[in-house]
């Protein structure tokens, strides 16, 4: 276990990349060594040293001394100079499939929340349509890469030098469905309903036709059916079949947050109190996750934090249950599930900086 961290963030100017800066920024244990922040930046901006972090999020402006930190021009050799440790790349797919096995092979452990190195089986990376999957390289860089839901994974996530940080939707599915999966309550020849819900930030900070306000407010749509990217991320953890389930997400008119409303069949009739057993024994040591009793979640009792919500409601059979999953997306869906995980590759508490 080490003391402290050397960082560096590359993509905070996204809304992700926001989020990530604000909870490395207040960490207890990154208070001496502030972020690295680099991307891409003009020729004027440059000659002044980079952007200052104010300028970008003003709302991050002096926020334990953020005033003095700017975004400077990537390069390796910024990076090797500030002696960073753990990389965050909160970038395009495309560009995490470059930069990740550069990074590796420079020593610089990374948590790429990314797409780009979530899937290991070719079948489901093939929606993403890489142009160098097959490669000896690209190879070389998935089996290095570790699932980052330390809920499933801390072990691995502890020793790992590649965490790939899972999509939002998925995280919200599969802590919802993997125990009952895990403890063979659920009878999958019925087959699982994933009915899901994202604020608009999910689609990223650049707008579209279909996320501009015109669209979006005062709407709910659906989008994506079959073919969601996030779609391998639930098979392949879960341990799914693709007949097995149906995930369908659908654009909510608010900025952030996501409900997943699950519909299950149990093999045999089940109580309240299995069904709870189940959660709680999965979730034993998982500080993050939190098992409602009285209520279902809602969107606004996770928003802004890195917790992820789970409540359900038994049929009074005791055969059929609705599952509902509430994070933030932009939290436990991105940033605080990269900073929970940079927290296991670093041996500190799972929780630290983020309850």
């Amino acid at each position: 276990m080490t003391v402290t961290a050397q960082t560096a963030v590359v993509g905070v100017t996204g809304y992700a990349g926001a989020e990530l800066a604000r909870l490395l920024l207040r960490h207890p244990r990154l208070k001496s060594t502030p972020p690295v922040f680099a991307g891409r930046i003009d020729e004027k901006d440059k000659a002044r040293g980079g952007i200052p972090l104010g300028e970008i999020h003003p709302e991050l402006a002096n926020n334990n001394g953020t005033a003095k930190l700017h975004l400077q021009l990537f390069s390796w050799e910024l990076l090797k100079e500030r002696g960073v440790e753990v990389l965050f790349l909160a970038t395009p797919h495309e560009q995490s499939r470059v930069w990740v096995p550069e990074a590796l092979g420079r020593g610089i452990r990374v948590i790429d929340l990314s797409g780009a190195w979530r899937l290991q089986e070719p079948a489901n990376r093939a929606i993403y349509g890489f142009e160098d999957d097959g490669s000896e390289s690209a190879r070389a860089t998935q089996t290095q890469a570790v699932y980052g839901m330390p809920e499933l994974h801390r072990e691995r996530i502890a020793v790992a030098r590649l965490v790939a940080n899972p999509g939002c939707y998925a995280t919200s599915i599969i802590l919802a469905l993997k125990p009952l999966v895990d403890a063979e309550l659920i009878d999958l020849g019925h087959g699982i309903v994933c009915d899901a819900k994202s604020g608009v930030s999910g689609a990223g900070k650049a707008p579209t036709a279909k996320t501009h306000f015109m669209h979006a407010a005062d709407n709910l749509s659906a989008y994506a059916v079959f073919t969601h990217r996030h779609t391998g991320e639930l098979l392949e953890q879960i341990g799914l079949k693709a007949e097995d389930v149906v995930f369908t997400p659908h654009l909510l008119p608010i900025p952030r947050g996501i409900l997943s409303t699950i519909y299950v069949k149990f093999s045999e009739a089940q109580t309240r109190e299995q069904i709870g057993k189940a959660y709680r024994d999965f979730f034993r040591r998982s500080p993050m996750v939190r098992i409602y009793d009285k209520v279902l979640p809602q969107i606004q009792y996770s928003l802004h934090s890195g917790y992820a919500d789970i409540g359900f409601q038994l049929s009074s059979d005791g055969r059929r249950a609705v599952v509902v999953s509430c994070l933030d997306n932009l939290m436990k869906g991105a940033a605080s599930q990269a900073v929970q995980n940079l927290n296991v590759m670093q041996g500190w508490g799972e929780a630290e900086g983020l309850e």
